[in-house]
């Protein structure tokens, strides 16, 4: 097996954080590019959107997608070769869009671990990932966290 493009998906939590050291490290192992990925959510999409003042929406989400785009390059990488990208949607739906438009080989992603009832009320974004990806996921949960 050959992983030549792996996107690592962030939202910048303590756990994605545990999860690049493993997208960091399959990226020397493989010779491979890792392709850090944010996904915004749409401003419209979020119940205040509706008070917000219509020309407030994009100067937000054009501060929100400058800020992700400074935090993927701060991320420690070393001599990873990368690519960074910023969309704006439903993060599953981008991850999995992304993947395929990129011919993504892996997908390496933190999880955080919802208890049972969570699980079921909120869903993840990592459980839709490997229920939809059509290339390998590998989910990283923090060893000290607990559900």
């Amino acid at each position: 097996m050959n992983f030549a493009r792996i996107l690592f998906p962030t939202d910048f939590s303590k756990t994605a954080q545990h999860a690049l050291g493993y997208a960091r490290d399959l990226a020397e192992r493989y010779d491979a590019v890792v392709h850090l990925l944010h996904v915004v959510r749409d401003p419209m999409s979020q119940g205040w959107a509706g008070d917000a003042v219509g020309v407030m929406v994009p100067d937000l989400l054009t501060t929100w997608r400058n800020d992700a785009e400074r935090r993927l390059r701060e991320l420690p990488l070393g001599g990873t070769r990368t690519a960074c990208a910023v969309r704006v949607g439903h993060p599953f739906v981008e991850i999995i869009r992304y993947a395929t438009d990129n011919e993504i080989d892996l997908i390496v992603m933190g999880t955080h671990g919802l208890g049972p009832v969570e699980q079921m009320l909120l869903g993840s974004v990592a459980e839709r990932v490997v229920r939809k990806a059509s290339c390998p996921v590998l989910t990283v949960r923090r060893l000290d966290h607990t559900p």
